[in-house]
């Protein structure tokens, strides 16, 4: 094929490739570069003159992806040979059967659970959220499938400029609520970070740029409270003997953007936006590691008051992900809370490369395995196998092994139980093992009797009460957060629900056989249509477990044996249920134009979604429900990322259509204000609101303990300018600390 690059192009790739065998020379042997350059000159050969929607040559991101999986991951040869490779499959006429003759059977594997599902999924079902199972179902022969997923995403959102909105939102959303949480999981931090960060540039643009230029600003300044309060330790540490780097690690705009969402303050009040990070040159070993660093934390807190709650020990417990270091905050010079953090060279490599990292020093020394790792993968290969659940609900339980915190519980006999933060202790009974789980009947924590919804503490030590006539059921799925039990309950539920409806089969099969209809499909089908069953499987499981009565069993067999003998269609014998409204299908066309919202520009009904009641100005996108039309959700709502990675194909893109004055609509808008108790200072607010801005209000209540107070308002706004306006003013008033709009108005009860 004649290729069709410029020479810019060219420099280009050459460029690209270079960048990639620089980032390979510390970890790859020279004789493994040949089958980089095969791999290479093989994409390069089958992508030919494709290119990609900024304009540049598809062989860019291969190299891209292949150059974060060395330079930022650390991984070897097959993974980056993968990496040059992952889309040729999907894109290009090359075959697997190509890639396992040219490259081998494990690097075929590994492309196999790279490459998309395609023309699998119904609308029904969100095509990531079967994509992403396939590849966690490759997880059990090789978790590099992931790794190397994670750096194919890291590169495609630092390219989304390219993309058009809608696809922006899309692909944002399925970060932060997928792939951001699993690259956490696996200890990649510095990944887990940059996606949030890039999700949030994409999702709330004003909100990322506003803290970036904040803290752009405020850099010169951080650069010399970082001095000042680093110096004494450096000289301390010097005197010692301890050879270290001190570095001033600045926290991502993201988790800047949670503390200022969690905590209901401006930017100006997240006091620890940096964090020092002290390493220390020691040798890993988990004895000297561990001492050296409490050392060093010994050192920090003579010259600094530490504030004891906020002391962090994950080197004598490590965390799940395989992460040690010891975190304390302590009170910094110009009264500034420091975040410190005190690591060996090793855990520092660790937190930064994760899984790749703990392979390296496994390989080098068994004390530093990655334990925490390799039972959640454990854990995880089990619930792949055990679960035939649609992927969506797949992707829920598992998302519920991706969260950050956990908890720690002993057994009777001292054996430590790791779970996630707001586990019950139905939970840590499938946790021991499926049949304790299983016939559970209640637990004792620290001696003492508790419900199964219990929620496990830190240090709890718990037994459980077990019976052999116990069995799982419905009530029991809402009561445990884990995947593991979930998928355990649901698949004893199934198994009882199957031999329920054998049950329900052989009755229906003896009463049937006493007549003439016979025991066959129509007969069947003509019985489960009569009880509004959905299968004659569901039929089966009725008459089972007699929600079907025998009495109307007979009636039913009876009147349809009359029917048959005087030739009419059999009647219905339940009251109909309403009709469920069809999913909304709109069509490629109208998936592709804008909804106006104000305006009937293409005629589609929408409501505003009671969870975050958008407002004219606030960013928004449309969802078409199955019940209830579309609904217009602000791209901050609660909601969004769930609705956008698991719904992609309902998503619409949408705007408003600002009407003329006289036809102005005012929505409801929670905002809460928080400052200093003095007198007078409702009826300043109240003076603002009502008499000078003119603004209705819908209910006002006002809260105060021991000096503060906190006030929440419901208000009628016109749009995000006129909100804006009030914000200023109320901002100005003395004693207000903080005036911040709800983001999800459910917490003020307007969605009634």
């Amino acid at each position: 094929m004649k290729s069709t690059f410029t020479i810019d192009d060219q420099r280009l790739i050459i460029k690209s490739y270079r960048s990639l065998l620089r980032a390979c020379k510390p970890i790859i042997k020279k004789d493994s570069l040949k089958e980089i350059r095969k791999a290479f000159q093989f994409a390069l050969d089958s992508h030919g003159n494709d290119r990609r929607k900024s304009g540049e040559p598809y062989i860019i991101h291969p190299l891209e992806v292949a150059t974060i999986c060395a330079r930022e991951i650390g991984l070897g040869t097959k993974s980056i040979v993968a990496a040059l490779l992952h889309d040729v499959v999907e894109d290009t006429s090359a075959t697997l059967e190509e890639i396992e003759e040219m490259f081998g059977p494990k690097i075929a594997e590994i492309i196999k659970g790279l490459t998309k599902v395609s023309g699998l999924m119904g609308k029904s079902t969100s095509e990531q959220a079967e994509n992403f199972k396939k590849i966690l179902l490759t997880l059990s022969d090789d978790v590099r499938v992931i790794l190397v997923k994670l750096a194919d995403r890291l590169h495609n959102m630092r390219t989304l400029d390219a993309l058009p909105q809608q696809k922006q939102l899309k692909i944002a959303s399925e970060t932060t609520f997928l792939f951001a949480p699993l690259a956490h999981r696996l200890g990649l931090h510095a990944i887990k970070s940059e996606l949030e960060d890039l999700s949030l540039k994409y999702t709330e643009p004003h909100v990322f740029h506003d803290i970036q230029s904040k803290l752009e600003e405020s850099k010169a300044q951080r650069a010399r409270l970082i001095r000042k309060f680093v110096q004494p330790i450096e000289q301390t540490l010097e005197q010692l003997g301890y050879k270290f780097t001190i570095k001033g690690r600045l926290k991502s705009i993201y988790s800047i953007y949670q503390k200022m969402q969690k905590q209901g303050i401006p930017f100006e009040k997240v006091y620890d936006v940096f964090a020092i990070r002290i390493i220390l040159e020691t040798a890993p070993s988990h004895e000297l590691e561990k001492a050296d660093c409490w050392r060093v934390y010994s050192v920090v807190t003579d010259i600094y008051t530490p504030n004891p709650s906020r002391l962090r020990d994950w080197i004598s417990t490590q965390k799940f992900n395989g992460y040690e270091s010891l975190h304390t905050t302590v009170m910094g010079p110009s009264g500034r809370w420091f975040e410190v953090q005190i690591r060996t060279q090793r855990m520092d490599e660790v937190a930064e490369k994760g899984f790749a990292a703990h392979w390296k020093y496994k390989e080098g020394d068994g004390q530093h395995g990655s334990m925490g790792l390799e039972e959640w993968l454990s854990k995880i290969r089990e619930l792949l196998e055990s679960s035939d659940a649609e992927a969506l609900e797949f992707i829920d339980d598992f998302k519920l092994n991706l969260f950050s915190e956990e908890v720690f519980a002993f057994t009777p006999k001292g054996d430590l139980i790791t779970l996630p933060h707001g586990a019950t202790a139905l939970d840590f009974a499938f946790e021991i093992h499926s049949d304790v789980g299983a016939k559970c009947i209640g637990a004792k924590v620290n001696q003492r009797i508790v419900p199964l919804s219990y929620q496990v503490r830190n240090g709890d030590q718990i037994e459980i009460i077990t019976s052999r006539n116990q069995k799982p059921h419905e009530g029991w799925l809402d009561i445990v957060v884990t995947a593991k039990a979930k998928s355990k309950i649901k698949a004893s539920l199934k198994e009882e629900k199957r031999k329920v409806s054998m049950l329900g089969k052989d009755y229906l099969k003896l009463k049937l056989d006493k007549t003439k209809l016979g025991f066959d499909n129509n007969m069947l089908s003509r019985l489960a249509k009569a009880f509004h069953c959905k299968s004659v499987i569901e039929l089966y499981y009725q008459v089972g477990n007699e929600q079907i009565d025998k009495a109307s069993l007979s009636r039913a067999i009876k009147e349809i044996d009359n029917q048959a003998k005087q030739g009419q269609a059999p009647a219905t014998l339940r009251k109909k249920k309403k009709n469920q409204v069809p999913q909304a299908e709109q069509g490629d066309k109208k998936a592709t134009e804008v909804l106006l919202v104000g305006g009937d520009s293409i005629g589609l009904e929408y409501h505003l979604a009671q969870c975050c009641n958008p407002i004219p100005g606030d960013h928004i996108f449309g969802f078409i429900t199955s019940k209830e039309g579309i609904k217009i959700h602000r791209t901050n709502c609660s909601n969004g990322p769930s609705l956008m990675s698991k719904y992609g194909y309902r998503i619409l893109r949408a705007k408003w259509d600002i009407p003329e004055i006289e036809h102005i609509t005012f929505h409801p808008v929670g905002i809460k204000i928080i400052g200093i108790d003095s007198p007078g200072i409702v009826s300043s607010v109240s003076q603002i609101i009502s008499k000078e801005l003119k603004v209705n209000m819908k209910s006002i209540s006002f809260r105060a303990v021991d000096g503060a107070y906190k006030g929440t308002i419901v208000l009628e706004m016109q749009d995000t300018e006129h909100l804006e306006e009030l914000i200023a003013k109320l901002k100005m008033i003395h004693g207000v600390e903080t005036v911040q709009r709800f983001n999800n108005d459910d917490e003020l009860g307007i969605s009634g």
